[in-house]
């Protein structure tokens, strides 16, 4: 029996091999999906959604600075201060929210936007399937809005209301 490819690799290299969604991108979801699950009209406090989503304050404390600066959230002082999403959940897409924490969702560079130029390019029949690879997850996250995952967690609560 041959091993898997993947058997040989330290946890660092198998990260690097395998396209995945880091921590940082995962946690910013929870975090936006967080504030539209709880948003009344005031702010929600950074603290409530890391004890509701059971994530280190320091942690989305990061994550809020680059959605902060990228203009998906604002942010509102003082005591009874916390952030609010600054459009509608319906328009944010899962893709804009992890393109802006995770970069480029290219299964492999060659067919990233800032696209590596590779000497195999013009004869690399695998090009085809790293092409429809990231069609396929584009079309899914580019197609996917906050509202849907907000629909989705209610309808999962049992709170789904049609």
């Amino acid at each position: 029996m041959i091993a898997p490819r993947y058997a040989f690799l330290s946890k660092k290299q198998k990260r690097d091999e395998i396209m995945k969604i880091s921590t940082k991108g995962r946690y910013a979801l929870r975090l936006m999906l967080d504030l539209a699950m709880n948003s009344t009209g005031s702010p929600v406090s950074l603290k409530d959604v890391a004890k509701r989503q059971g994530i280190s304050d320091k942690y989305l404390e990061q994550i809020i600075s680059v959605l902060n600066r990228a203009g998906y959230v604002k942010s509102v002082r003082g005591a009874q201060g916390g952030y609010m999403l600054r459009k509608e959940p319906e328009e944010y897409t899962v893709g804009m929210i992890l393109r802006l924490t995770e970069g480029s969702l290219a299964p492999v560079a060659c067919i990233e936007e800032d696209e590596v130029s590779c000497d195999r390019q013009e004869n690399c029949v695998t090009l085809i399937l790293w092409k429809k690879i990231n069609d396929a997850v584009s079309s899914v996250v580019d197609h996917t809005t906050l509202q849907d995952l907000v629909d989705w967690q209610r309808e999962k609560n049992g709170d789904y209301v049609i």
